[in-house]
């Protein structure tokens, strides 16, 4: 229940503070560079060395990577399609095909199917979204934040981006068995829990009510994808197609159910991708899944 009042607090604040005459409402880049370049590799530093690898966790893992994959190989397909702008199909790449699987996903999971849904939520989200993000993430908002982008800009983008490079350099502490003293985890969790507050105000700075705006038509089209046809697709390939019927199934599914990531709004605002869409994306997002996500818990039930 915190962070649901929590969610709205920060949104709120946000849309209240973009209306105080003399408030520098801009502060919100200021506030998207501490998420990505201080908060995020925390977060890798921290999760990413406890992380404990079996073949029974494709499924959870796999998840993130196949949606972020097919919403990749979809909103490009429409894009070249319809003529889109490269920074609104990469807009709608990085929101509609990242979830919300740690700051929404943590708390409903476990409230739904206890500490062992948790455990699942936690695979789905640090080896799964978060590395995704940290990864593909990265080289969609690179790749379709200039027009004509080359290769080597771009591996620069993604080498030189700091949570890769904290992502890499947990990955080698995983693979060595090797963890952070207890006072610098300590640290590292705290500067991490800053991501959800700082990275909701932002998203509330940026908000626009505006009835006429031209995104609304995208703003369906994304979230319809991400709430319905993504676990719609998760459905399909894993319970009827692979016959996988577990807990840790249904987890997975609610997960790829939950409201676009946060995290991937910031990076698409981060570069220019798009950064009213982007906050759209998240604040009626969020607010909608509430009403998506107890239809799937009601269809998972039945499953």
């Amino acid at each position: 229940m915190t962070n649901f009042i929590l969610i709205f607090v920060f949104i709120t604040a946000g849309l209240i503070l973009q209306n105080i005459k003399g408030f520098p409402i801009h502060i919100y880049k200021t506030l998207n560079k501490i998420v990505i370049y201080l908060c995020l590799p925390a977060l890798a530093l921290f999760f990413i060395p406890k992380i404990k690898w079996s073949t029974e966790l494709l499924f959870p893992i796999g998840a993130a990577w196949i949606a972020f994959i097919v919403a990749f190989l979809l909103f490009s397909i429409l894009g070249k399609k319809y003529g889109w702008s490269n920074k609104l199909i990469g807009c709608l790449i990085l929101t509609a095909g990242l979830s919300n699987t740690s700051f929404l996903g943590y708390p409903i999971i476990e409230a739904l199917y206890g500490k062992s849904g948790l455990e699942t939520a936690i695979l789905v989200d640090q080896p799964g979204s978060f590395v995704v993000i940290s990864t593909l993430g990265v080289f969609v908002a690179a790749f379709y934040s200039k027009g004509s982008p080359n290769s080597f800009a771009i591996a620069k983008k993604i080498l030189t981006f700091p949570p890769f490079i904290t992502f890499v350099v947990a990955c080698f502490m995983n693979v060595f068995n090797y963890d952070f003293d207890e006072n610098l985890q300590v640290g590292f969790q705290k500067l991490g829990s800053l991501v959800t507050p700082l990275a909701l105000l932002s998203v509330g700075l940026q908000l626009r009510f505006e009835k006429n705006s031209r995104h609304w038509k995208f703003l369906t089209l994304g979230l319809f994808f991400k709430l319905i046809i993504t676990p719609l697709l998760f459905l399909i390939l894993y319970v009827f197609i692979l016959k996988q019927n577990s807990s840790v199934i249904k987890v997975t599914i609610m997960e790829m159910a939950m409201a676009p990531m946060i995290t991937g709004s910031i990076l698409a605002s981060t570069y220019g991708l798009k950064p009213r869409l982007s906050s759209m994306m998240i604040g009626f997002g969020i607010p909608i899944s509430f009403v998506t996500l107890a239809v799937w818990y009601f269809i998972m039930n039945f499953i």
